[in-house]
């Protein structure tokens, strides 16, 4: 990456930055390849983070369908992370999961599991349910659940003979797009040997031709979880890795301290064939201090997150641009990768994130308004979906994390939290699926590679021209209102 004109004198923000376009022999957005390689098995350069409210199985799952990686919590009690893993891995790879429930079940019962809605005239829909009793009954699209009675019997409302494929016959993506097509259905059951496996939409199969999925060596999908640098930290990352983790996640607010160092060690002398991530850090010297210790991954960043008010409490922190550039370049000369944490709300913020050096760049409130995200999904006063979210330093995670404890201990930890307790993130009507947000984000991205003349992320971090902007520069760059 380089700077157009001026070099910067103050630290940066993702709004203070724009990327230059230059002359580029890449044509197409579709010669552009977006892995990261950054040793974990990621085909994308995004990652959901290890927050409560954003990363649970059902994400990580469907993001590693698609080539991203999901980072499960280190609050959850080791038996629960021991089950999401295994969860993950046991979900299809090259279709949809499906959710069966019985044909007595009700409409209310189903929407508790497969969330649809109408709002503002649009009907928005997730996914459908195959409805079953020995044999599979049909499909009930969700589009269909949004407009039924919630004590409707599923039984009642299904679509008979719906089209099924079988497995063996799959011979491509395109194929099973076209057998959806052609069929005139929104969603096609998959068996295998008789049993159902899976589901797909025409929009799965499509995707599936425009994403690689993030697998293991035997296959299976990928997926990371995070452990503090408190307590027995070697024991639980054996018990994550017998379970098949993929990529683990050493992980505490302040990075660059004694504590850190000693778990990272501890982990690294395992010797478990993993990738390791550490963080969070904003200096070269915390890259230095942190690879030294074991770590392959940097986690970058210090209070640019939608959740934390660390900046504000502490002063404590770094603009994101910044501390991406520094950490990426000293990374970089270490034979390490950077994870950028926090601040992204648009996919340029993906891009210049990448154009400052990181592999990949994590994601936390913009994932957690999904309807895969961990949570129920509720509903305010003008009827609008929402899932809340939290930091995962403020009261209420802190209440999580120190439940056992005893009521004095715990209200000396609640003194010191910081971060937003209770948010609410509502639900984008056209992109309620995390997948939707997938769509968005990559198509961003990949056009900013073509701007810079770049097909690989490697490419991107040399050809990436970057220029200063005013904050009426960055306001000039945002569309009008529909209603202008």
């Amino acid at each position: 990456m380089e700077f157009s004109g001026a070099q910067p004198t103050v630290d940066l923000t993702y709004s203070d930055v724009f990327l230059v376009p230059r002359r580029s022999a890449v044509t197409s957005r579709l010669q552009v390849d977006l892995a990261p390689h950054d040793g974990t098995p990621a085909t994308l350069p995004l990652v959901a983070a290890n927050m409560n409210s954003v990363t649970g199985p059902r994400i990580a799952a469907v993001l590693a369908r698609r080539g991203a990686l999901g980072v499960l919590p280190q609050d959850l009690p080791l038996q629960e992370l021991d089950a999401a893993i295994r969860d993950v891995k046991g979900q299809p790879v090259l279709w949809d999961t499906p959710l069966v429930l019985p044909p007595e079940a009700t409409v209310a019962d189903a929407l508790r599991l497969l969330p649809a809605a109408v709002g503002h005239g649009v009907v928005v829909a997730h996914g459908a349910a195959p409805i079953t009793a020995d044999r599979i009954v049909g499909v009930l699209p969700a589009t269909r659940l949004a407009t039924a009675l919630p004590d409707a019997q599923l039984g009642d409302l299904v679509h008979r003979g719906t089209p099924s494929i079988d497995a063996d016959d799959i011979g491509s993506e395109r194929h099973a797009f076209d057998v959806i097509t052609e069929a005139d259905v929104e969603v096609v059951t998959v068996v295998h040997h008789g049993h159902l496996v899976g589901t797909l939409s025409a929009r799965s199969a499509l995707r599936a031709t425009l994403y690689r999925p993030a697998v293991d060596a035997d296959g299976r999908l990928a997926v990371a979880a995070a452990v503090g640098i408190n307590g027995d930290v070697a024991a639980k990352a054996k018990a994550l890795a017998a379970a098949g983790v993929d990529v683990l996640v050493v992980d505490t607010a302040h990075g660059h301290q004694e504590g850190m160092l000693r778990a990272l060690q501890e982990v690294a002398s395992l010797g478990l064939g993993l990738p390791i991530v550490a963080g969070n850090i904003v200096t070269a010297d915390g890259v230095r201090d942190l690879v030294d210790a074991g770590a392959s991954i940097l986690k970058v960043g210090v209070g640019p997150g939608a959740m934390c008010t660390t900046r504000m409490m502490t002063a404590v922190g770094r603009p994101q641009f910044s501390a991406v550039l520094e950490t990426a370049e000293a990374a970089a000369g270490a034979g390490a990768h950077v994870w950028a944490d926090g601040g992204v709300r648009y996919p340029r913020d993906v891009a210049l994130a990448l154009a400052a050096g990181a592999a990949s760049v994590m994601v936390g409130s913009w994932f957690a308004g999904t309807i895969e995200a961990p949570g129920e999904l509720q509903r305010d006063a003008d009827g609008r979906l929402f899932k809340e979210s939290w930091g995962m330093a403020s009261t209420k995670a802190v209440q999580a994390r120190f439940g056992r404890l005893d009521a004095y201990e715990r209200a000396r930890k609640e003194l010191f939290a910081e971060g937003i307790s209770s948010s609410k993130i509502y639900l984008d009507p056209l992109r309620p699926g995390v997948e939707d947000l997938l769509d968005m984000i990559t198509s961003g991205v990949r056009s900013s590679f073509t701007y810079a003349g770049a097909a690989t992320v490697s490419e991107f971090h040399e050809r990436a021209l970057v220029g200063l902007q005013s904050a009426a520069g960055y306001e000039e760059g945002k569309a009008l209102p529909v209603s202008w």
